[in-house]
């Protein structure tokens, strides 16, 4: 009986399989088959390497509880790289499930994992493809708006705000959403506001995400988010509310330290006047052992709290104990670094110092990271200033030094190694444990026990002292046994020619210590480095010139210290009476004078007096506004012919400065691209052949005068070794040919028209100089002069360190343009115009032509400005900007 139930169960079996093995026939049994195969097999399975790969994304994300949290977390493409192979399991696994599997109910899901795959791996087209093909022919209405929710994430990520906004509309008419799906589409909703910096709907998004979120993992991360937004807009009570919240519900300990830190300081630490207890809460803090990770944060807590009491010194000491914590996040080591820059920067005004603490704070953020793109624009600029500031520093020293007498040469030279044997002992001290000078200590010591460090290895002191006695008296010897030095000895008396080179040869011998080698110069060494030739005095005096002048200009364009910028280029004039960066040096002072309602007066009867020919006199002699018509065309066809004679010169630096400054002054006349041309050739002559010849090519592409591309295209070949046919143009014809002739722009224009319109005439370069462009109509001209000066009061308000010009001119029939200028790149003119949309109020002025606005770079400018098609480029510049 057993037997035969076995072999009938053993037949419906069978029949089961092979009544469900077809993929197509549309039965009961095959339905029942293909779902239950489906989703725990091959579905299943996908879905598990899926969430395992999602896993895998946040253990790798380290979060940054000191910054507002992001709504998703971060997805780095090393992370993707690394779980590759689980994404393509998961792929085949998914592809099963269509394939094998067509008449269940879990097609649908499984194309959404496949789009969610390529989304993933950066194959967004893909994606998008699978997740509007879902939309249109899914079955199943929550695998179709899961793929609606992911496809408005992926037009938030490639910033197309209208189709996300058309998915948005789409979504709110979409019935019967599930509480999961309403949960994600709110979160992605806060992340279109996130993206936008909408903190209002952001704020909301996240509220509505927080009421259907039933993980608590994920409503602890929405708490926290959500308290950190409200603390930042002055919401104390509900920033207090929510961070407590964000305390329940089991968080990782990393986000319950936070929440708790925060908490005390929005209810308690901030408003007490108690200043002992709130140091006592610090302090109980950083000895909790559980926190040794987080010591970095809490000493940096306790730092700002020590600055907003303005206890400047003490702060910056707990500050340098933070940087020596271990951190547990990298990142707050970079914060760290970033508040000793700033207080250097603000409250020291040491920037010197300040360049160094950025330098450290830029190795611990990543390009990616908010704070980089600011720091590394602000550590540029403090570069130069450091530079030029230790140029001037060793050179002015050794300068002097060099005119002392030899006994007073030997004389600094020892006190300067004294001073750094003291400084070198002091140092070694500070690592030193404290010894107890207990009777019991002292007992302990003959037993190897003692807590002091008296075993001679074990102290810093002790043998940094011994290296300096040893250095004294042997200097840079290296360490060797006697026998050895007698057997060198003898080896060098009889075999002197054959051993010639042994002295450098160390492989077989011990090194001095390090410390001492590096740190401690000999006497002899200091000594040599003395400047006693004519030559290097010379040299040394020369760079100090240059330095001096650079600091002038980097305090006053950059850092908007006149004062000093002012000592700095009197200086110079004074040491270096014949400098030949002396014209502009008496503009700089003239400008500075101007800024700070000085005596403007005599650095202009300088210059007339004498250099009476100079560009910059021209300029300090023609106030009046020159960004556009026939004085802007007649100074920058002056400024190049002169730029052109210092290039011929060799004074590539001059002219180089003096080209820089005419395009940025006058980026609208019919020189400019003979300034860039000689530009580029410049970088032929200083810089590398990679940059001279990508500089070339791209002249090439977006220059229509014939003459100079001819010429352009014979540099290249002679660079490249390429045979141009192209006649030879001659550069002293085309230097000098029209230096001086206004040319009429629409003659220009006219002249180009016939032309073939090229595919892409305009090239995209983020880093090259950008001027900001308002178009209005023509018969808005007779108002710009009161919208212009409406524009510099914004930028007075707005950018008072950056002296932005603004100009109008007549652009063709249809329109006229307002010119802000120059920004020193795409990403500041294009965060100028977010700034002039969102800020900038005019009654003159409609919202619409607001909009109508748009950045340019100076070569595309070029181009614009001969084919006098405004929507050509506008087309560019939204499929580019």
């Amino acid at each position: 009986m057993v037997d035969v139930r076995k072999h009938y169960y053993l037949i419906i079996l069978i029949l089961f399989s092979v009544l469900g093995c077809s993929s197509q026939k549309d039965t009961f049994t095959n339905r029942m088959y293909h779902n239950v195969t489906a989703k725990f097999n091959a579905y299943f399975l996908a879905k598990e390497k899926i969430d395992e790969v999602e896993d895998n994304f946040k253990k790798a994300y380290q979060e940054d509880y000191t910054q507002i949290l992001p709504v998703f977390t971060p997805i780095d493409s090393s992370t993707v790289d690394n779980n590759e192979e689980k994404l393509a399991e998961a792929r085949e696994l998914a592809a099963k499930a269509i394939d094998w599997h067509r008449i269940s109910n879990w097609v649908d899901d499984s194309y959404y994992l496949i789009g969610l795959i390529d989304y993933y791996e950066a194959k967004t087209d893909d994606a998008i493809n699978t997740f509007k093909y879902l939309n249109v022919n899914g079955e199943n209405n929550d695998v179709r708006h899961q793929a609606l929710i992911q496809l408005l994430r992926i037009f938030i990520n490639q910033r197309k705000f209208d189709d996300a906004s058309y998915v948005i509309d789409f979504l709110s008419k979409e019935a019967e959403i599930s509480k999961e799906n309403k949960k994600n589409l709110y979160k992605t909703l806060a992340y279109y506001y996130e993206v936008r910096q909408e903190k209002d709907g952001l704020i909301a998004a996240l509220e509505k995400a927080l009421e259907l979120s039933k993980d608590n993992s994920e409503s602890s991360r929405l708490y926290f988010t959500l308290a950190q937004l409200y603390q930042r807009e002055g919401f104390d009570a509900q920033a207090y509310s929510y961070y407590r919240s964000a305390m329940e519900g089991n968080p990782p300990y990393e986000l319950a330290f936070f929440s708790q830190l925060y908490a005390q300081k929005v209810a308690e630490l901030e408003k007490s006047k108690d200043y002992r207890k709130v140091r006592e809460y610090y302090d109980e803090l950083y000895k909790n052992r559980k926190n040794q990770d987080l010591r970095d944060v809490v000493l940096y807590e306790k730092a700002l709290f020590e600055l907003k009491q303005n206890e400047i010194e003490e702060g910056i000491s707990l500050l340098h104990r933070a940087a020596q914590e271990t951190a547990k996040n990298d990142i707050q080591k970079g914060y760290i670094y970033e508040k000793l820059a700033e207080i250097y920067f603000d409250q020291k005004e040491d920037y010197r110092s300040s360049f160094y603490y950025l330098d450290s704070a830029l190795q611990f953020f990543k390009p990616e990271d908010k704070p980089f793109n600011p720091l590394s624009a602000k550590k540029d600029v403090l570069e130069t200033y450091t530079v030029n500031y230790e140029t001037i520093t060793k050179n002015d020293s050794l300068i002097r030094i060099s005119q002392l007498s030899p006994e007073e040469q030997e004389k600094i030279a020892e006190d300067y190694i004294q001073k750094e044997e003291e400084r070198l002992l002091a140092e070694a001290k500070k690592k030193t444990p404290e010894k107890n000078s207990s009777i019991f200590d002292n007992l302990l010591a003959f037993g190897g026990n003692s807590t002091g460090a008296t075993f001679y290895f074990d102290n810093p002191t002790a043998i940094q002292q011994g290296e300096i006695e040893f250095f004294r008296t042997w200097g840079n010897r290296p360490l060797a046994d006697n026998w050895r030095r007698n057997a060198s000895g003898f080896q060098s008396a009889s075999n002197y020619a054959d051993n010639t080179n042994s002295i450098n040869d160390t492989s077989t011998i011990d090194e001095p210590s390090e410390t001492i080698k590096s740190s401690l110069p000999d006497k002899a060494s200091l000594l040599a480095s003395i400047p006693n030739d004519p030559v290097m005095i010379s040299q040394l005096n020369e760079e100090l010139e240059t330095s001096y002048f650079e600091l002038g200009k980097v305090l006053f364009f950059e850092l908007n210290r006149p004062d000093l910028a002012r000592d700095y280029l009197v200086k110079m004039i004074q040491e270096y009476p014949d400098s030949e960066k002396k014209p502009e040096a008496y503009y700089t002072l003239y400008l500075i004078e101007r800024e700070t309602n000085g005596m403007t007066e005599y650095y202009a009867n300088k210059l007339n007096k004498e250099f009476p020919d100079s560009p910059f006199t021209k300029s300090v002699n023609n106030p009046v506004e020159e960004s556009s018509g026939t004085i802007a065309n007649k100074n920058a066809a002056e400024n190049y012919s002169q730029a052109y004679l210092l290039f011929k010169e060799g004074r590539y630096d001059e002219s180089r400065s003096l080209i820089r400054a005419t395009l940025d002054n006058y980026p609208l006349t019919p020189v400019t691209e003979k300034l860039l041309i000689l530009d580029i050739m410049i970088t032929g002559k200083t810089g590398s052949k990679e940059t001279y010849q990508t500089g070339l090519e791209q002249y090439i592409s977006t220059t229509k005068n014939e003459e100079l591309v001819k010429m352009a295209r014979n540099m290249l070949s002679v660079l490249t070794g390429e045979v141009n046919k192209a006649p030879i143009a001659k550069i002293d014809s085309i230097a000098l040919k029209d230096s001086v002739k206004v040319t009429n722009n629409t003659r220009i224009a006219q002249d180009d028209s016939t032309s073939t319109k090229p595919e892409s005439i305009y090239k995209f370069d983020e880093n090259q100089t950008h001027i900001f462009i308002l178009v209005i109509d023509p018969d808005q001209v007779s108002k710009a002069k009161n919208l212009t000066a409406e524009m510099e009061n914004f930028h007075d308000a707005n950018y008072p360190n950056s002296r932005l010009r603004t100009g109008s001119l007549s652009f063709n029939r249809e329109n006229s343009i307002i010119l802000v200028s120059p920004f020193s790149n795409a990403e500041k003119a294009l965060e100028y115009r977010k700034r002039f949309l969102t800020d900038f109020k005019a009654e003159a002025l409609p919202e619409e032509t607001k909009k109508s606005s748009f950045v340019i770079s100076i070569q595309n400018f070029q181009q614009l400005n001969k084919r006098k098609d405004i929507s050509e480029y506008e087309a560019f510049f939204k499929a580019s900007y």
